[in-house]
């Protein structure tokens, strides 16, 4: 907002209000209540002060000085705060623009009462050097209490805090609540057992070792295997299924021993000796494919995979023979 107003210190303190100019008296001091109602009640507080319209730009005011000291009857909150409401230009050029100014000061009164205010007395000096005092009337305040009836007036104790019954509608939310978080976490147990229990070689489901061998060994079927580049591909393939059916079928641990080691211990075992003798000569031609880049002809490469067959097929054959003698027996 605009500030046209310089405050200066326009007229010694030794001066007298008489001896200096013209006093005009003014009508139009307001008084307004911060908080709005039918009556001023203790402790309210209200704005006091005066409005002038058309003040022409470059006009010097000098407001009363406040009381320095203050008692609880009326006391002065704020200093006096200038507002320019509205500034109006000049038609003609050169002229100064006309301002709505208004001031006031912000009071409180803390006993009840009826006060008379003061009047507030304003020095106001033109752009031309007149010097005149402008006298606003004063206004009357009325101060009141809350009335308090004291003949039916009984004192009484603080009241506890009410406690109001629960009702349905308030316990159904929580409980629906408590119930969709209940199903959730339920849910999530289950899918966490059911991920470990995936991967929990106890609960996982595990198909017969002979068909596990059989269905890595359909994996090779086809001459394209036997090619020079692929065949150590094709014997790796098809001896490791082979080990991991000794494996599980005999307890043995194939899969780290070598091919010495592995048919050293199943000289004890069920398969017979010639089909030992073949599928060692498997292992050690696919040993020296692996490792002594040997090319096995086409007809070693046609008789392996059939040989591995033969295998898994005799020895799987070989266990239910025995189971079924073993439960004749028993019978």
């Amino acid at each position: 907002m605009r500030k046209a107003l310089i405050y200066i210190l326009l007229i010694v303190a030794s001066v007298t209000l008489s001896a200096q100019g013209t006093v005009v008296p003014v009508k139009g001091a307001f008084l307004k209540q911060l908080q709005e109602r039918d009556s001023v009640l203790v402790a309210d507080q209200l704005l006091y002060g005066f409005r002038l319209d058309g003040v022409a730009e470059g006009t010097q005011l000098v407001l009363p000085e406040l009381p320095e000291e203050q008692d609880m009857r009326l006391m002065y909150l704020t200093p006096w705060v200038m507002d320019t409401l509205k500034v109006t230009k000049a038609k003609e050029e050169g002229k100064p623009a006309l301002l709505d100014l208004a001031g006031s000061v912000l009071i409180t009164s803390f006993e009840e009462g009826l006060y008379e205010l003061p009047q507030i007395a304003l020095q106001r000096m033109s752009s031309d050097g007149v010097l005149d005092t402008l006298v606003f009337d004063p206004v009357r305040l009325e101060v009141k209490t809350m009335p308090v009836d004291t003949a039916t007036f009984q004192p009484h104790d603080i009241k506890a805090q009410i406690r109001y019954p629960v009702t349905v509608q308030e316990v159904l939310p929580w409980l629906g609540l408590f119930w969709v978080v209940s199903i959730i976490v339920i849910l999530i147990v289950c899918l966490i057992m059911m991920r470990k229990r995936k991967n929990d070689p106890e609960y996982v489901r595990k198909d017969p070792a002979h068909i596990v061998a059989l269905r890595e060994l359909d994996k090779y079927r086809g001459s394209q295997m036997w090619a020079p580049e692929k065949q150590k591909v094709f014997y790796s393939g098809v001896t490791d299924a082979l080990r991991e059916y000794i494996s599980e079928r005999y307890g043995i641990s194939a899969m780290e021993m070598t091919t010495a080691e592995i048919f050293g211990q199943m000289k004890g075992t069920d398969v017979p000796e010639q089909l030992q003798k073949d599928a060692k000569e498997l292992f050690d031609r696919a040993d020296f494919v692996k490792f002594a880049k040997y090319v096995a002809s086409e007809d070693e490469n046609a008789a392996t995979l059939p040989l591995a067959v033969r295998f898994v097929t005799e020895t799987y054959q070989a266990e239910i023979v025995a189971e079924e003698e073993k439960e004749g027996g028993a019978e």
